[in-house]
């Protein structure tokens, strides 16, 4: 009943959400961003009880970072608000108009989804980045997040609701289900009276669980296999730093690179150069035997490997004879998050830009530029593996719909 009753305020609270300007959300973002900075030893400390409890757990460090805080990344969260509260709201947009025969006049308006509900597992500044998102786009924000990050993610949203309060805004913009049960995650996903759209973020795991048990449409963002191929005429220098960026910048992310693809006129050139490199950062090599004969900082993959997400000091490596072998693997096993060429050949990047099927595709760049902040959307809500609704990082707009508005004088249907 509990859980009913803040689906239920969340409701309500949608069609408060309506009446407010463009001025009245900016001002509460600002606001907010301001009390996250200020209240951000709370926030700390708060942070520090489930970094003590993942320790206990035996969390892996790349997880461990993922969930820590620190000044610099609460600093970050509240620059990512104020970064959406600059950007044009997207509410109320006219997409379209055009006028009917019999004079009616229709526009095609760009509207708030309603109530998004968002599960998501060990990254506490995904409460910030998903408020700032859905609040000003016009949405109402229910989180459910993992136990892990309990106690971050209820001191984030508690300095986020009296931020609310201050600025004469509905506190039930945003809520949040502190039970931690698997019971509460099973019925949140039943609650499609009250709830528009759910969104999952996390683990491949957890995002299957969601799409097979939710009652409630489901926006599917998408674990990360991510893949670079060394193309035969790619530099060793370029391959080498975009490479070790994309798979040792940050390692519990899901646009950091998992798997690399290497055209065989390149593996006993280009690739001892990447190996000799990324076994300087303490990442081991998992190939297929052409790269093993070729460079001996590796071993022996599985076929496993190729299509494991590993968030971890691993990377698979596997060896092939053209641009099209390299497409149809990588389409075999990617998540359809972010992949990337490395190349001179202007047909061979257009060729892997045009035929590999995943959601962002870079010639001569890190897969790490996946990111709402990096795309100038000031934050995300996600990435979208899916055709539908969205795709790639989930900005202002990609949280809207939109309905017609017809305007008439008196017509009758004959």
């Amino acid at each position: 009943m509990e859980l009913e009753n803040l689906c239920r305020s969340a409701k309500a609270a949608k069609y408060e959400m309506q009446r407010y300007t463009t001025a009245q959300k900016n001002d509460a973002l600002l606001k907010i961003a301001y009390l996250l900075v200020a209240n951000g030893e709370e926030i700390i400390a708060a942070n520090a009880k489930d970094l003590e409890n993942a320790q206990v757990k035996g969390m892996s460090v790349a997880l461990q970072d993922r969930l820590r805080l620190t000044a610099a990344r609460i600093e970050g969260m509240s620059e990512g608000l104020k970064q959406v509260a600059a950007l044009p709201d997207p509410i109320g947009e006219v997409l379209e108009t055009f006028d009917r025969p019999n004079g009616l006049k229709l526009a095609k308006v760009r509207v708030a989804l309603g109530v998004i509900g968002i599960i998501y597992e060990s990254r506490p500044n995904v409460t910030a980045d998903a408020f700032a998102l859905t609040f000003k786009s016009g949405n109402v924000v229910i989180l459910k997040g993992g136990s892990d990050a309990i106690h971050s993610n209820m001191a984030i949203t508690k300095v986020i609701r009296s931020g609310l309060k201050e600025c004469g805004i509905t506190e039930d913009a945003i809520a949040l289900i502190e039970s931690t049960d698997r019971e509460t995650t099973k019925a949140f996903m039943q609650m499609r009276d009250y709830v528009d759209v759910l969104i999952p973020r996390g683990s491949a795991g957890l995002i299957r669980s969601v799409v097979e048990n939710s009652k409630i449409p489901v926006i599917e963002t998408g674990a990360g296999n991510c893949h670079i191929y060394i193309d035969e005429t790619a530099d060793a220098e370029m391959a080498k730093n975009i490479i070790v960026n994309a798979k040792t910048q940050r390692l519990g992310v899901c646009n950091a690179c998992e798997s690399l693809v290497i055209h065989e006129k390149a593996v006993d050139t280009v690739f001892p150069v990447v190996a000799k490199a990324l076994k300087e950062k303490e990442v081991e090599l998992r190939a297929d035997e052409a790269a093993l004969a070729a460079c001996d900082l590796c071993v022996a993959a599985s076929e496993e490997d190729f299509g494991t997400e590993y968030l971890d000091l691993l990377i698979s490596v596997k060896t092939v004879k053209n641009v099209d072998e390299a497409i149809a693997h990588i389409n075999k096993y990617s998540t359809h998050h972010s992949e990337a060429i490395i190349t001179q050949d202007d047909a061979n990047a257009t060729k892997f830009l045009n035929e590999v099927d995943s959601a962002c595709v870079y010639v001569n760049a890190s897969t790490r530029f996946t990111d709402g902040f990096e795309f100038g959307f000031g934050a995300e809500i996600g990435i979208s593996t899916q055709m539908l609704h969205a795709r790639g990082p989930m900005g202002l707009k990609e949280l809207t719909t939109y309905k017609y508005q017809i305007r008439g004088n008196g017509q009758v249907r004959g």
